[in-house]
This record gives structure tokens, sequence and C-alpha cells, in this order.
């Protein structure tokens, strides 16, 4: 008799599966992790985190889904950020991941491809925010995380996906050899 429920744990669906529920518990486990630790991860930018790594370990539509639903599942666990921020936090993300793969096809500098978009989406983010806060619709400051820090984890996220496309084209060279 055939086992109707049977699935290869080798494929990608099941992967990206169990890669989006690891990254969205990850999600949900940051608000409470810094009740309880008093360190305040969130300043360590979990989602773009876990933009970026779908965009290493999945693919385009799963990295873009992820994107677009991190601030509204945050949203709906801690009530943070604020819908109308986490519709710009959402669209930023999606920036992100959508100007990696676009650049992706122009250059080969995986470490510059992740840094420029990054800083694009970035700039897309605070020129939202500084609009949303002149018209009222946003409380708050401009940077609620330190400037410093947002460029420290800029170029750490930058290093580890140049770091890891390189080990990952190094495989797959090497799977081609064998």
């Amino acid at each position: 008799m055939q086992n109707i429920f049977a699935f290869s744990f080798k494929s990608k669906r099941v992967g990206y599966l169990i890669t989006d529920t690891i990254i969205i518990t990850f999600i949900f486990l940051i608000p409470a992790l810094s009740h309880l630790t008093s360190i305040p991860f969130y300043l360590f930018e979990p989602m773009r985190l876990a933009a970026i790594f779908c965009i290493i370990n999945t693919n385009r539509t799963n990295s873009l889904v992820i994107a677009f639903i991190l601030p509204f599942c945050s949203f709906m666990i801690s009530s943070h950020p604020e819908f109308i921020k986490g519709i710009v936090m959402s669209l930023e993300l999606i920036i992100n991941v959508a100007l990696f793969y676009s650049l992706n096809k122009m250059l080969k500098n995986k470490f510059f491809i992740m840094l420029l978009s990054i800083i694009f989406a970035k700039l897309f983010y605070y020129a939202s925010k500084i609009s949303l806060l002149s018209l009222g619709l946003l409380k708050g400051s401009l940077f609620a995380t330190p400037l410093w820090i947002q460029v420290v984890i800029i170029i750490l996220l930058s290093i580890y996906a140049a770091i890891f496309f390189k080990n990952k084209e190094e495989i797959r060279i090497n799977d081609n050899s064998l």
C-alpha cells in the first residue's frame, strides 16, 4: 500500500517551508527574548537578517513573500511596528530583495550587490519615514536605531552574503568536477 503522506526531505519546497518556519518563529521570539534578556535585539535588524537569510537559502519568490509578511507577523504578535510603519518596512524589505536579484543579473560582486540593495532600500525607508513623520501619520524619531549600528549591520550582512555565495559557488564548481 502506498503511503500518501510520504514526501522527500530533499524537496526544495520542504526546505523552504522549514526555512520559513524557522524565520517566522525567530521573528515571533524576538520581543520575548528582548524582554527576558533586556537586550534590544531589534537593533540588529532581525527582519532584514531574515530576508537576507532567505535570499541566500531559498529563491526569489520565497524571499519576496517573507519580506512582505514579516512586518505584519511582527505587528500581529507584538503590535510593533505600527501598522503604517509595517507597510513601509515591508516595502523596504521587498525593495532589498528585488534589487538584490536585479543587480545579481548585472554584477558579480555579491558584497557590492548586497551593500547596494540594502542602502537603496534604506534610502526608500527613510524618505518614506520623513514623509510620514512630517504628515503626522507616524510618531517618534527618524532614527530609532543609531546610524553607526546600521552601518555595521549593513557591512556584516554584505560580508556574510559574499562569503556564503563564494562558498556556494565553490561547492557547485567542485560538484561539477566530480
